[in-house]
């Protein structure tokens, strides 16, 4: 641990002289010089302890000292922190470093940053290390529009200081009251928020904490609408006068009977197909091992439809046409969407192609396939689920599923 003591800058003054931290730095042969901002007159410090001399009593010098020994146990306090930080984390540090952590630390930054620098910088960071798919990026890149609007709505200027539980409460009204959002978007949103401030906690950009104690409103699995074996043949059985939504109607059907995400769609080609078996080495997380992804003859029969290059176009507008595809082949029905915001359940009827979305092709999959008794890890396999939680969250059960299945177990004769 690297020691450090406090020194006058003029010990010989008539009058108030500045007081300064002092640190030798072993590594560099030199001293930390740094100024606490404090003063005090050279006949009230005590040249042996460093520090000021303790005077008994309420007069006005007994209680100026006091303020300037705890202002001076604040600068310990925070140089031995730093300090502990740095080799506890077994870093290498200069002065400079430990000079610009006090400068941070005490305000004393010229050229202040702003909490939406540090979160560029945050962003920056983790691009340049490839940390992030493009999907992540996108999304960052939607909560800081929404902090920002949130911080002009509420006019609660953000800073590493003012994140605590007054901020909690504003933000969670504004994302659940102004946006209205459901627990689903508010949770996942403030999970990205909190990502960002453990990553300035651990830079020591920031050593408030208080958002650790935020609590993200319970996740609730929303009703979604997904297809049958039936509903998958009356889609290709469709003749549709667009080519266009022939196209997307192609592209959705591939990607239920094979049960991969839109954006890794793009990665087929005949070269990566061997014995109608695709193989993936997947964007999402390039950690993960290659998956393969067996082609039934749906699959195949589309690829070759196209020369093994499927005509995909950006997700945005891919979920735009879908829901002309679903109106054109027939699926006008009825169906009834449950979400929660907080504590209210909110239902609403749509029609079924309103309710369709690229995703409901994945989660398609895996309901016909659980369906079918395939089990977890079989699926997971072909989907790229390492999570059986979230695996399952896309299984969707109907009511003709459970009419079928309390009928098979209680079907007592009488």
């Amino acid at each position: 641990m690297i020691n450090h003591t406090f020194n006058l800058k003029d010990p010989s003054a008539k009058k108030e002289t500045l007081i300064f931290l002092r640190a030798r730095f072993p590594s560099e042969a030199k001293y930390l010089k740094y100024s606490t901002g404090e003063t005090i007159n050279p006949k009230f410090w005590d040249k042996e302890n460093k520090m000021p001399v303790n005077i008994k009593g309420k007069g006005l010098q007994a209680i100026k000292n006091r303020d300037v020994q705890s202002q001076l146990n604040r600068y310990q306090t925070e140089f031995h922190k730093i300090i502990s930080q740095y080799e506890i984390l077994d870093m290498d540090f200069t002065i400079a470093d430990v000079k610009g952590k006090l400068d941070l630390a005490f305000k004393k930054v010229s050229s202040r940053k702003t909490f939406f620098d540090f979160y560029d910088e945050f962003v920056k960071e983790k691009k340049m290390n490839r940390d992030w798919s493009p999907a992540t990026i996108t999304r960052y890149a939607n909560i800081k529009t929404i902090l920002e609007n949130f911080e002009k709505s509420k006019g609660y200027k953000l800073s590493f200081n003012s994140i605590n539980s007054t901020f909690h409460s504003e933000f969670t009204d504004y994302c659940m009251g102004t946006l209205k959002h459901i627990n689903n978007t508010y949770a996942r949103n403030l999970g990205l928020v909190k990502t960002f401030l453990f990553w300035a906690l651990d830079k020591n950009y920031t050593y408030n904490d208080e958002f650790k104690k935020f609590k993200k409103k319970e996740r609730v699995i929303t009703n979604q609408v997904v297809l049958d074996k039936e509903d998958l043949e009356k889609l290709m059985k469709h003749q549709f006068k667009l080519k266009s939504l022939e196209r997307v109607r192609d592209v959705f059907v591939f990607s239920a009977v094979t049960g991969m995400r839109f954006g890794e769609l793009k990665y087929v080609t005949k070269t990566n197909i061997t014995n109608n078996t695709f193989h993936l080495k997947e964007e999402k997380g390039s950690e993960k091992e290659m998956r393969s992804i067996p082609l039934s003859k749906v699959a195949i029969h589309i690829l070759e439809k196209y020369d093994y290059k499927l005509p995909i176009i950006a997700n945005q507008k891919h979920n735009e046409y879908i829901k002309d595809v679903f109106e054109d082949a027939g699926f006008k029905h009825i169906v009834q969407k449950i979400t929660t915001r907080g504590k209210e359940v909110i239902r609403e009827d749509m029609l079924f192609y309103d309710r369709v979305s690229s995703h409901t092709a994945r989660r398609t999959f895996i309901t016909m396939m659980k369906r079918e008794g395939k089990s977890d890890k079989l699926i997971s396999k072909i989907t790229g689920h390492r999570d059986m939680k979230t695996l399952n969250s896309y299984y969707q059960v109907d009511s003709d599923e459970k009419k079928e299945a309390v009928n098979a177990v209680f079907d007592i004769h009488f």
